[in-house]
């Protein structure tokens, strides 16, 4: 099979998926140009800000990347390429994209809340607060995997003398002075986007040049780690226009660079794939042993589905959306763009014998080989692709830790929803404890956490699916493209966890066999309390 064959056929589907089943739903759901959102009724400039749809394109795609698109394919390729492919094209289309936009549209229409306030509305308080502990324990998680992530990939090791992630880590922190210079000059002096734009990407190549040329940041991974965790603290307390909102826009650019340079090189080098196309349902053996189901729906992760992406769309995206109608493009076309990067990282593992290395190494490697067809000489596209990994693992950790610290400020909301004083309500204390506990979870390594990261973030994705059909039957709208999806995805993680549970405590990692079946348990109790709300509801409108 030619890489090309299954790159054309991905793109044609996604693209026929967008105008048709994209209108499929806006119809079904009552998608209203016409009706105010919560940027606009809300505004404050540090939350709730509108913004241009290209402009929030960029960062919710940005935020919604990060590194599972192509981390979870590399890593579930051991199964064959023939089923990754299918569930990242299967899944996006049918299964992530109505869930990515059908939270940020439901969230739209409850004041920008999260996904947790619209479960308190349609299901009541205790459903929320299960939601809200699930969510926060997941958020926990991304932060903890991502920041190792993202350390690992900048770290500097002097015996090997590689200045790649020098490289990448020094242009990393000079962006995000650009970008809050960017955001100051569009969003307070009133500079016109579409020069500032021009400018930033420029500059945002400049960085790229200094950085490769000066590569001065040679830290190690503790270092690393330190200045993260300062970072996301600073990312989460900051207005969105200054920090968050600009720097995800103007590296948004890079990735789109990296986009469209895998493309054009895979269209040029059209590489066979050469591994096997199904190794069957069983890899490996005794307790090392992986099944295709349900360890492939998991491992793929943000590559189909990923609950974490209805966290950003109700979290950040929903407080910034100008008009519905633009609801579509950033809901369900970034997911089907984040299903484009997916094949690109599958290609990138396929294409190759005995490839080795991190996930990042291995997709550098790719794109780098893809790229070097039309010039690009292939150390500084591995500087480069390592460059947009990472600008896409950073987005997800300082918005993930945004949103960690809004389902936090939530825990002290009253019954009504309303927000109460309390010290937990504080941003600086809800940021602080997010990100301490995600420090705790960093010694154990990206490795270790992925699997129930996966898991926990699949089956949020299931939780938030069980959200949106209780609200779309109890407005009298079609709820089958949600349950349905929904169902598959119960199956799938509650399955995962059991057999993580299994597996960590066989391994001696006590806290993380606890951690999951907590989440185990939050996930079971909060279907069977959505379950009798709904039968409850039902009984009320028989009897009336």
């Amino acid at each position: 099979m030619n890489s090309l064959v299954l790159l054309l056929l991905g793109l044609a589907l996604f693209f026929i998926a967008y105008v048709s089943y994209g209108a499929f739903l806006a119809k079904s759901w009552g998608i209203d140009p016409s009706r105010k959102t919560p940027a606009n009724a809300l505004r404050d400039d540090i939350d709730y800000c509108p913004a241009n749809p290209n402009v929030l394109l960029g960062h919710h795609f940005s935020s919604i990347a990060g590194a599972g698109p192509i981390t979870g394919p590399i890593l579930a390729s051991v199964f064959g390429w023939l089923p990754v492919y299918l569930w990242i094209v299967i899944g996006s289309i049918f299964v992530g994209g109505v869930h990515d936009w059908g939270s940020l549209f439901a969230s739209i229409r409850h004041e920008g809340k999260s996904i947790g306030e619209i479960i308190r509305v349609n299901l009541g308080q205790k459903g929320k607060m299960l939601f809200n502990i699930f969510a926060w324990l997941t958020l926990v998680l991304v932060v903890a995997a991502f920041t190792d992530i993202c350390a690992g990939t900048f770290a500097f090791d002097p015996a090997k003398g590689d200045l790649t992630g020098a490289r990448a880590g020094t242009a990393s922190v000079l962006f995000i002075f650009l970008a809050m210079g960017f955001g100051y000059f569009v969003y307070r002096k009133g500079a016109r986007l579409s020069v500032s734009s021009v400018i930033g990407v420029a500059l945002l190549f400049f960085c790229i040049f200094l950085g490769y040329s000066f590569p001065v940041l040679k830290l190690s991974k503790l270092a690393w780690d330190v200045i993260l965790i300062i970072y996301i603290f600073a990312a989460s307390t900051l207005p969105v226009w200054l920090l968050l909102q600009p720097r995800d826009y103007l590296c948004s650019f890079l990735l789109y660079a990296m986009l469209i340079g895998g493309v054009i090189g895979v269209f040029i080098v059209r590489p066979e794939i050469v591994i096997a196309a199904s190794n069957g349902f069983t890899i490996g053996e005794g307790s090392k042993a992986q099944y295709l189901f349900p360890m492939l729906f998991v491992t793929v992760a943000c590559g189909a589905i990923s609950g974490f992406h209805s966290l950003v769309g109700s979290g950040t995206t929903s407080k910034q959306i100008n008009n519905e109608k633009d609801s579509k493009l950033i809901g369900y076309g970034g997911m089907l763009i984040e299903g484009l990067v997916a094949i690109l990282a599958l290609i990138s593992v396929a294409a190759f014998k005995d490839v080795s290395g991190t996930p990042a190494i291995i997709f550098s490697s790719g794109i780098a080989t893809f790229m070097n067809s039309f010039g690009l000489p292939i150390e500084v596209g591995k500087v480069f692709v390592i460059l947009a990994f990472s600008a896409f693992a950073l987005t997800s950790l300082d918005t993930a830790t945004r949103i960690g610290r809004y389902v936090f400020q939530e825990f002290f909301d009253k019954p009504d929803g309303t927000a109460e004083k309390a010290a937990g309500s504080n941003m600086y204390v809800a940021t602080a404890i997010t990100v301490v506990a995600s420090c705790l979870l960093l010694l154990y390594g990206y490795s270790k956490i992925w699997p129930i990261f996966g898991s926990a973030n699949q089956l949020l994705a299931g939780l938030s699916l069980l959200a949106l059909t209780v609200w779309f039957a109890n407005t009298g709208k079609s709820y089958k493209m949600t349950m349905i999806p929904m169902i598959f995805m119960f199956a799938v993680t509650l399955s995962a966890l059991v057999i993580l549970v299994k597996n960590f405590f066989a391994a001696g990692n006590i806290i993380l066999g606890i951690l999951a079946v907590v989440l185990f348990v939050l996930a079971v109790y909060l279907i069977y309390t959505a379950a009798h709300t709904m039968k409850e509801k039902k009984s009320k409108n028989l009897s009336a």
